[in-house]
């Protein structure tokens, strides 16, 4: 399902408040728990929730203007503590917010309080850093184990929480990626009924039918996922030509470029290059579009209800536009196309993809047998639908930055973007 074709909220870009934060004891990180695990009723989650919102319980936090927030050694939760309180209402919908390279939690501190403001009593937004700074280096597996284990300690503090989405800058996407393929946790499969032949044909035919036209066949972590977007992410990696715009495409910088990332960026580099080659398997990122044993990446990604890439069309120097959008270069729209919307006047073109797209672009692609790394990516990745969302900053003074101002990294200085984060918001799906 895609969000209604008019938003539902609205408002004004204005400065994000600066909420007090208390910082809590630090706590021990808790192992990787079986992914079986059983959710708790809501009955008591909601009593405790609305008790810390009033005071008590195991956390502390403080508020300003109906905005709570908790922080520990496992992030950051801000919630609209007046809105619960004065609605008796518990927000159920996790919003994980992850960070790119060299980034952390307070990446996405604008955006977080938006969502929050806009959207009281519905959300429950978490700011990860369990990958900040140097640790961005360690490589997209790592670091999606990880964030993995920080939503699973989150749900298990939060178990009032029903459905869960995730908010990804740059590097962040990639690891995002990687953790919901670890927290993936299919649907029993249906027991086929009667012992006639004809009718496990007919099941077997329901299914496939299912599979491609119904396509949530598991939950994230035991949550209905919702919401997966990503903005400026690099799915295709960083290799191909032009897919780091400051090299301007020079084939000689983008070889020595290749070959000396993990020098920069450590793992993650090799993983952005794709030059890694762990005990002789394929590259990271290339096993990251299809299911494997234990991984269940694409799988995965169609448990969620949406699935959308925001990407930079221009003067983004970190990540190119097809990496960004998983587009092939012809895909891309053409500049007749790019429209400026007067109330997201940086949003130039959108583009909603549906299963019958998915159908006609399977068959135009299976004609083409020349496969490079980056079309093998480009068609695991498109087996199920997205939506594109091209992102310029053309007329902006701050399009030079437009990387961080995408996500609006910091306010006072990529402010431009705020019309980009509130158009997330009102076609979030809840």
């Amino acid at each position: 399902m895609i969000a209604a074709t008019s938003p539902v909220n609205s408002a004004s870009p204005i400065p994000a408040p600066n909420p007090t934060r208390t910082r809590l004891p630090r706590q021990l990180r808790l192992g990787f728990p079986s992914f079986s695990e059983p959710r708790l009723c809501a009955t008591r989650p909601r009593m405790d929730f609305l008790h810390r919102i009033v005071g008590g319980g195991c956390f502390r936090g403080s508020t300003r203007q109906g905005l709570k927030v908790e922080i520990d050694s496992g992030g950051e939760d801000i919630f609209d503590a007046a809105a619960a309180a004065a609605n008796n209402a518990v927000p159920e919908h996790l919003v994980v917010m992850v960070n790119g390279i060299i980034g952390s939690a307070s990446d996405w501190r604008y955006a977080a309080d938006q969502f929050v403001k806009k959207l009281p009593d519905k959300v429950i937004v978490h700011r990860s850093e369990c990958n900040s700074s140097r640790l961005t280096f360690d490589g997209v597996d790592l670091m999606g184990e990880r964030l993995a284990e920080e939503v699973l300690a989150v749900i298990r503090k939060r178990s009032e929480v029903r459905k869960i989405s995730f908010v990804a800058h740059s590097l962040g996407g990639l690891v995002a990626r990687y953790a919901i393929g670890r927290l993936y946790e299919p649907f029993p499969k249906p027991e086929p009924s009667g012992d006639n032949g004809n009718c496990l044909i007919e099941a077997n035919t329901n299914n496939l039918t299912q599979s491609l036209d119904q396509p949530h066949q598991g939950t994230i972590a035991g949550l209905q996922a919702m919401n997966f977007i990503t903005v400026a992410t690099p799915h295709l990696g960083s290799r191909g030509n032009k897919q780091l715009p400051f090299l301007c495409g020079l084939p000689f910088l983008e070889r020595r470029a290749s070959q000396a990332a993990h020098f920069i960026a450590g793992r993650s580099g090799k993983h952005l290059f794709l030059t890694d080659k762990d005990d002789g398997k394929p590259p990271l990122l290339l096993r990251m579009v299809n299911d494997s044993d234990d991984l269940k990446f694409v799988s995965a990604l169609r448990a969620f209800k949406r699935r959308v890439a925001y990407a930079n069309a221009n003067f983004d120097h970190m990540v190119g536009w097809r990496t960004s959008s998983i587009r092939r270069q012809h895909e891309l729209p053409k500049s007749n196309l790019l429209v400026t919307d007067e109330k997201y006047p940086h949003i130039v073109h959108v583009k909603q993809e549906t299963f019958d797209d998915i159908h006609n672009n399977a068959s135009s692609a299976a004609e083409n047998q020349n496969i490079d790394l980056e079309e093998a990516m480009i068609r695991g990745l498109t087996q199920i639908p997205w939506e594109r969302v091209d992102v310029s900053f053309q007329k902006s003074r701050q399009r030079y930055i437009a990387h961080n101002t995408i996500q609006v990294k910091r306010y006072w200085l990529n402010s431009d973007g705020a019309d980009v984060v509130f158009h997330i918001i009102d076609y979030f799906l809840l």
